[in-house]
């Protein structure tokens, strides 16, 4: 755990109490002699904080230091992904928050499924427990479309990922914002609707599965 997460960071005194009490002193078995470190992931100082006081239920704590240390990766990349089983997405979104993708706009696609609603609290918690264990200063932004031609519109020069013989890899100094598809892939519409220069895939005769795809985008870019 490089951090601790706490909305208040940055006040001369915390209490932590609850859930985030016994994580702490229970589960990570905190020696209170010891200074603990927090963001509020709303700015980019890292808030070093003592205890002065701390019973069974609850610790008080007072602010020594702060630091401004950004962790980030060292471009952006910014995923346009079509609508999928929101589980689907949960089980990926630490490594891709991990690897540095800076921002993620889900698009209701063509082939995406029906009335999906995704539950952002619980996206960004995941967010926020993936930046505290790999030390990232901030989260993933989130965005929403609603159709890969409104998004076009906003972001004219997006790249699309598909079954292309242009290499990602060639293209990845290129790629600022990338459009990926949900199961089934795009709607012919959908391709035409890029040009064969905007569409790059990899060397593979395998299909993945979107959340495989969204994992290897981000890896092939961001390193």
């Amino acid at each position: 755990m490089q951090f601790t997460f706490h909305e208040n960071a940055k006040d001369k005194n915390l209490k932590i109490d609850g859930d985030l009490h016994k994580y702490i002193f229970k589960v990570r078995r905190h020696d209170s002699s010891k200074n603990i470190f927090f963001r509020n992931m709303k700015d980019n100082f890292i808030y070093e904080y003592k205890v002065i006081f701390s019973s069974r239920r609850d610790t008080s704590l007072e602010l020594v230091s702060k630091e401004e240390k950004i962790i980030k990766a060292k471009k952006d990349l910014h995923i346009g992904w079509c609508l999928i089983d929101p589980k689907s997405i949960e089980k990926v979104l630490a490594s891709l928050n991990e690897i540095g993708v800076n921002k993620i706009t889900f698009i209701k696609c063509d082939y995406s499924q029906n009335n999906i609603k995704l539950n952002y609290e619980k996206l960004n918690k995941i967010l926020i427990n993936s930046s505290c264990q790999s030390g990232r200063s901030d989260i993933i932004k989130f965005d929403e479309s609603d159709s890969l031609e409104e998004f076009k519109k906003e972001y004219p020069e997006s790249y699309m990922f598909n079954f292309s013989s242009n290499d990602i890899s060639d293209s990845k100094d290129d790629v600022k914002t990338i459009v990926l598809g949900c199961e089934g892939g795009f709607s012919s519409d959908e391709v035409l609707s890029f040009s064969e220069d905007k569409i790059v895939g990899v060397d593979s005769s395998m299909i993945m599965r979107s959340e495989t795809a969204i994992v290897t985008i981000a890896s092939k870019v961001l390193f």
